[in-house]
Protein backbone atom coordinates (compact mmCIF):
# COMPACT_ATOMS: atom_id res chain seq x y z
CA UNK A 1 0.00 0.00 0.00
CA UNK A 2 1.46 3.35 -0.99
CA UNK A 3 0.66 6.79 0.41
CA UNK A 4 -2.16 7.54 -2.06
CA UNK A 5 -3.87 4.20 -1.35
CA UNK A 6 -3.51 4.77 2.40
CA UNK A 7 -5.02 8.27 2.14
CA UNK A 8 -7.94 6.91 0.07
CA UNK A 9 -8.56 4.10 2.57
CA UNK A 10 -8.53 6.49 5.54
CA UNK A 11 -10.81 8.89 3.67
CA UNK A 12 -13.38 6.16 3.02
CA UNK A 13 -13.18 4.94 6.60
CA UNK A 14 -13.49 8.34 8.31
CA UNK A 15 -15.54 10.30 5.73
CA UNK A 16 -13.09 13.22 6.02
CA UNK A 17 -12.06 15.14 2.91
CA UNK A 18 -9.18 13.52 1.02
CA UNK A 19 -7.08 16.70 1.13
CA UNK A 20 -7.50 16.92 4.91
CA UNK A 21 -6.44 13.29 5.35
CA UNK A 22 -3.38 13.92 3.16
CA UNK A 23 -2.45 17.01 5.24
CA UNK A 24 -2.79 15.10 8.51
CA UNK A 25 -0.73 12.17 7.24
CA UNK A 26 1.95 14.56 5.94
CA UNK A 27 2.01 16.38 9.27
CA UNK A 28 2.35 13.08 11.16
CA UNK A 29 5.33 12.08 9.01
CA UNK A 30 7.03 15.49 9.33
CA UNK A 31 6.59 15.72 13.10
CA UNK A 32 7.85 12.16 13.54
CA UNK A 33 10.95 12.90 11.43
CA UNK A 34 11.75 16.11 13.33
CA UNK A 35 11.30 14.46 16.74
CA UNK A 36 13.43 11.43 15.82
CA UNK A 37 16.14 13.69 14.36
CA UNK A 38 16.34 15.53 17.72
CA UNK A 39 16.73 12.19 19.47
CA UNK A 40 13.22 12.02 20.90
CA UNK A 41 11.17 8.85 20.88
CA UNK A 42 7.75 8.84 19.17
CA UNK A 43 5.59 6.11 20.63
CA UNK A 44 2.16 5.20 19.24
CA UNK A 45 0.57 2.69 21.62
CA UNK A 46 -0.51 -0.46 19.80
CA UNK A 47 1.38 0.54 16.66
CA UNK A 48 5.04 1.02 17.49
CA UNK A 49 7.92 3.28 18.45
CA UNK A 50 10.16 5.43 16.26
CA UNK A 51 13.55 6.37 17.67
CA UNK A 52 17.08 7.31 16.64
CA UNK A 53 19.90 4.81 16.89
CA UNK A 54 23.50 6.01 16.95
CA UNK A 55 26.04 3.79 15.22
CA UNK A 56 29.70 4.09 16.18
CA UNK A 57 32.55 4.43 13.70
CA UNK A 58 33.92 1.06 12.64
CA UNK A 59 36.20 -0.68 10.22
CA UNK A 60 34.55 -2.84 7.53
CA UNK A 61 35.90 -4.85 4.60
CA UNK A 62 35.43 -4.25 0.89
CA UNK A 63 33.73 -7.43 -0.41
CA UNK A 64 35.62 -7.39 -3.76
CA UNK A 65 39.14 -6.76 -2.65
CA UNK A 66 38.93 -7.60 1.05
CA UNK A 67 40.68 -4.30 1.87
CA UNK A 68 39.68 -2.62 5.17
CA UNK A 69 37.37 0.42 4.84
CA UNK A 70 36.64 2.98 7.56
CA UNK A 71 32.92 3.67 8.12
CA UNK A 72 32.01 6.94 9.87
CA UNK A 73 29.66 7.18 12.85
CA UNK A 74 26.08 7.75 11.78
CA UNK A 75 22.54 8.08 13.08
CA UNK A 76 19.76 5.90 11.66
CA UNK A 77 16.03 5.72 12.35
CA UNK A 78 14.71 2.64 14.08
CA UNK A 79 11.15 1.35 14.29
CA UNK A 80 10.01 -1.24 16.78
CA UNK A 81 6.52 -2.64 16.31
CA UNK A 82 4.18 -2.50 19.31
CA UNK A 83 2.74 -5.62 20.89
CA UNK A 84 -0.71 -5.07 19.38
CA UNK A 85 0.80 -4.72 15.90
CA UNK A 86 2.89 -7.87 16.42
CA UNK A 87 -0.13 -9.86 17.60
CA UNK A 88 -2.25 -8.87 14.57
CA UNK A 89 0.54 -9.74 12.11
CA UNK A 90 1.26 -13.06 13.85
CA UNK A 91 -2.44 -13.97 13.86
CA UNK A 92 -2.72 -14.07 17.65
CA UNK A 93 -5.23 -11.21 17.61
CA UNK A 94 -7.95 -10.34 15.14
CA UNK A 95 -7.40 -7.44 12.79
CA UNK A 96 -9.66 -4.46 13.42
CA UNK A 97 -12.77 -4.21 11.21
CA UNK A 98 -12.53 -1.39 8.71
CA UNK A 99 -16.13 -0.24 8.41
CA UNK A 100 -16.99 3.29 7.31
CA UNK A 101 -17.98 5.66 10.09
CA UNK A 102 -21.48 7.10 9.88
CA UNK A 103 -21.58 10.81 9.19
CA UNK A 104 -22.80 12.97 12.06
CA UNK A 105 -24.80 15.19 9.71
CA UNK A 106 -26.67 12.20 8.30
CA UNK A 107 -27.27 10.81 11.79
CA UNK A 108 -28.76 14.12 12.97
CA UNK A 109 -31.05 14.27 9.93
CA UNK A 110 -32.10 10.65 10.44
CA UNK A 111 -32.91 11.30 14.10
CA UNK A 112 -35.05 14.32 13.19
CA UNK A 113 -36.89 12.36 10.50
CA UNK A 114 -37.57 9.42 12.82
CA UNK A 115 -38.89 11.79 15.50
CA UNK A 116 -41.24 13.38 12.98
CA UNK A 117 -42.44 9.94 11.80
CA UNK A 118 -43.04 8.83 15.39
CA UNK A 119 -45.12 11.94 16.09
CA UNK A 120 -47.23 11.38 12.98
CA UNK A 121 -47.69 7.67 13.73
CA UNK A 122 -48.85 8.44 17.29
CA UNK A 123 -51.48 10.84 15.99
CA UNK A 124 -52.86 8.30 13.49
CA UNK A 125 -52.42 5.12 15.53
CA UNK A 126 -56.08 3.89 15.48
CA UNK A 127 -56.37 4.41 11.73
CA UNK A 128 -53.05 2.76 11.05
CA UNK A 129 -53.86 -0.38 13.04
CA UNK A 130 -57.17 -0.81 11.19
CA UNK A 131 -55.42 -0.32 7.87
CA UNK A 132 -52.73 -2.81 8.83
CA UNK A 133 -55.32 -5.44 9.79
CA UNK A 134 -57.24 -5.11 6.52
CA UNK A 135 -54.01 -5.12 4.53
CA UNK A 136 -52.89 -8.28 6.31
CA UNK A 137 -56.20 -10.02 5.51
CA UNK A 138 -55.98 -8.97 1.86
CA UNK A 139 -52.38 -10.11 1.52
CA UNK A 140 -53.23 -13.49 3.09
CA UNK A 141 -56.09 -13.95 0.65
CA UNK A 142 -53.87 -12.98 -2.28
CA UNK A 143 -51.15 -15.36 -1.13
CA UNK A 144 -53.51 -18.33 -0.84
CA UNK A 145 -54.99 -17.54 -4.29
CA UNK A 146 -51.49 -17.31 -5.73
CA UNK A 147 -50.52 -20.66 -4.20
CA UNK A 148 -53.64 -22.35 -5.61
CA UNK A 149 -53.09 -20.97 -9.11
CA UNK A 150 -49.41 -21.89 -8.98
CA UNK A 151 -50.24 -25.50 -8.07
CA UNK A 152 -52.80 -25.70 -10.91
CA UNK A 153 -50.27 -24.31 -13.38
CA UNK A 154 -47.59 -26.75 -12.26
CA UNK A 155 -50.04 -29.67 -12.59
CA UNK A 156 -50.91 -28.61 -16.15
CA UNK A 157 -47.24 -28.19 -17.01
CA UNK A 158 -46.42 -31.66 -15.71
CA UNK A 159 -49.23 -33.26 -17.70
CA UNK A 160 -48.23 -31.42 -20.89
CA UNK A 161 -44.55 -32.28 -20.51
CA UNK A 162 -45.11 -35.95 -19.74
CA UNK A 163 -47.32 -36.67 -22.78
CA UNK A 164 -44.79 -35.74 -25.51
CA UNK A 165 -42.02 -37.62 -23.73
CA UNK A 166 -44.09 -40.79 -23.60
CA UNK A 167 -45.00 -40.52 -27.27
CA UNK A 168 -41.42 -39.88 -28.30
CA UNK A 169 -40.16 -42.81 -26.25
CA UNK A 170 -42.76 -45.09 -27.90
CA UNK A 171 -41.66 -43.93 -31.33
CA UNK A 172 -38.05 -44.74 -30.57
CA UNK A 173 -38.95 -48.14 -29.17
CA UNK A 174 -40.94 -49.10 -32.31
CA UNK A 175 -38.18 -48.04 -34.67
CA UNK A 176 -35.69 -50.18 -32.81
CA UNK A 177 -33.04 -47.47 -32.63
CA UNK A 178 -30.72 -47.54 -29.67
CA UNK A 179 -28.88 -44.64 -28.20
Amino acid sequence: MNRKELVDAIQKHTLVARTDVDKVLGSLIQHTQVAVKKGDRVSLVGFGTFERQDRKARTARNPRSGAPVKVKATKVPRFRAGQGFKDVVAGKATAPKLTPVKSTAKATTARAASTAKATVSRATAPKASTARASTAKASTAKASTARASASKASTKAVSRNSAPKAASSRGKAKSGKKK
